[in-house]
């Protein structure tokens, strides 16, 4: 099973660069979606037929904001919107897909760019959304992948220039703190697992070329429960894809 993870800042303008080639190139099973920005009325809704998916949608109410999507090859066993929070599901950040192999999210964190207020949001997303995850194991769940924009760059390894963001939301010491005790609650990280070395990025700022000369951050990751990571056969990250300002990641599990 091939589950990928991609923010795509905008699905219309992802589709206006060819996204469906790089998806049908792909061959994803699951493939989670991150900052959609529309309505599902504002895209064709044939438009992920011929690549054979089933597409389950779960937009922000506010117009051109947020969202994301979960494409299957199979049909889910059940859809779960939202994570029992009022302001993030109304943001639409939150959509997981039960599956007999497992249960698979699209998750995308808030930011914290847009000032103190938002960097209070995100802090109230994280304590939530572990407290979400981590019922969701103890009621049986065993095998779950959370694929997502965390917006939080774990390790100096993961950004590249660690020391002046060492003050930039997304590199903050609690942030980092909160992905530390993640990742001792049961949690994999599906890349970093087999991928140990550097200047492996997956969103790039737009500004003064920071792409074509690598000065990235790994914001990007696909989570995978204790249980499920035991299957983890293969992960990357396609950085030759371009249709955002991130890019995509994936991971391989043995059935």
């Amino acid at each position: 099973m091939k589950i990928l993870s991609y923010n795509v800042n905008g699905i219309r303008a992802a589709l206006s660069k060819d996204l469906l080639s790089y998806l049908k190139e792909a061959n994803a099973d699951v493939v989670c979606l991150q900052e959609i920005k529309a309505m599902p009325e504002q895209i064709d809704p044939d438009a992920f037929g011929p690549l054979g998916y089933h597409l389950q949608w779960y937009p922000a109410q506010k117009k051109g904001y947020s969202g994301v999507a979960i494409l299957s090859r199979q049909k889910p066993l059940a859809v779960h919107e939202g994570c029992g929070h009022e302001l993030f599901d109304a943001e639409g950040r939150v959509l997981r897909c039960d599956f007999e192999e497992g249960s698979v999210i699209s998750a995308y964190f808030p930011s914290g760019t847009s000032g103190d207020e938002r960097q209070g949001v995100k802090y109230e997303f994280l304590e939530h959304f572990h407290g979400y995850c981590q019922g969701l194991l103890q009621s049986g769940v065993e095998r779950l992948a959370i694929a997502g924009d965390y917006n939080i760059c774990h390790q100096a390894i993961d950004i590249h220039d660690p020391v002046s963001n060492k003050n930039s939301t997304g590199f903050l010491p609690e942030e980092r703190q909160w992905m530390d005790a993640w990742f001792q609650s049961g949690f994999v990280d599906s890349f970093r697992h087999l991928h140990p070395e550097p200047h492996r990025y997956t969103w790039w700022s737009y500004r003064a070329g920071a792409r074509s000369k690598n000065k990235g951050w790994r914001i990007d990751y696909i989570s995978l429960s204790s249980k499920w990571a035991e299957k983890l056969r293969s992960s990357g990250i396609d950085d030759f894809a371009v249709h955002s300002d991130h890019c995509p990641l994936w991971a391989v599990l043995d059935q």
